[in-house]
């Protein structure tokens, strides 16, 4: 599914935001199989949370044409007791809900897990007795599918936890995560200055006030007001969700053409 998000993007964008009926089957009919259709795949692709919608032969991406103040954002933070998913697992999740500047909703989970290295431990003060009675792991993803809707999957070094995430969902039978991502590092680097971009650095350098760093819902909480920090000084040509995240991954070159296009 991860090529049908990108090519649908792609093409969303350079159509606008809308696509016909045609060019959206043209598309997902290339990576279908026999089992599945174009309408198949367009449930499909809302149950991942992709934020895509139909009136009548036309297909939108909703990003394109929501305000980035009004889009929600999932902020999100896990724990695993490894780096790697495929040896490891989550074993704490934590995320809150943004829209408006606001938060309206949190997710907050211990994860079910046998082995729990000493070091992780020493890191994040998680205790192996506090995972003992906790969701298990396709429970606790279930949980956080279901949080996330649609809203854009936003964390601290995003690539991490999007593609732990990710191979974790898979492994379940949950599909993939079709949620567009924000990386509030990437997104800080353009937006104000600081020596360093790792979280802990920055919440000395912001003054975020913190219960624990290296606690999932702690971070997930601190990454919000990185991106908080960044929107503040956003430039005036970015106004809707899709373009936030267009701004969050460009070049210096693209934001220079782009300030001289809108002065």
């Amino acid at each position: 599914m991860q090529k049908v998000f990108e090519e649908l993007t792609t093409a969303f964008r350079k159509h606008n935001g809308t696509l016909h009926a045609d060019q959206y089957s043209y598309i997902v009919n290339k990576h279908s199989t026999l089992l599945e259709d174009s309408d198949t795949i367009f449930i499909l692709l809302q149950a991942s949370g992709y934020p895509i919608s139909q009136e009548g032969d036309i297909y939108k991406l909703d990003i394109y044409f929501t305000s980035y103040s009004e889009q929600k954002y999932c902020v999100i933070d896990i724990e695993t007791n490894g780096s790697k998913p495929g040896t490891s697992q989550v074993i704490e999740i934590g995320a809150v809900m943004l829209q408006n500047g606001e938060v309206i909703d949190r997710y907050e989970t211990f994860v079910e897990c046998a082995f729990l290295p000493e070091y992780i431990t020493k890191i994040t003060g998680i205790e192996p007795e506090d995972l003992i009675d906790a969701p298990t792991r396709k429970e606790a993803l279930i949980g956080l599918r279901h949080f996330m809707e649609d809203a854009i999957f936003v964390a601290h070094n995003a690539n991490f936890d999007y593609g732990f995430l990710n191979a974790s969902f898979e492994r379940f039978g949950l599909g993939n995560i079709g949620n567009p991502k924000l990386c509030t590092i990437e997104l800080a680097k353009r937006t104000f200055e600081s020596e360093r971009y790792g979280l802990a650095y920055l919440i000395d350098f912001l003054e975020i006030e913190t219960a624990t760093h290296h606690r999932a819902f702690s971070d997930a909480v601190c990454a919000a007001k990185v991106m908080e920090k960044s929107v503040e000084t956003l430039p005036a040509y970015v106004g809707s969700a899709d373009e936030l995240l267009r701004f969050s991954v460009s070049s210096k070159k693209e934001r220079r053409v782009k300030k001289e296009e809108n002065k």
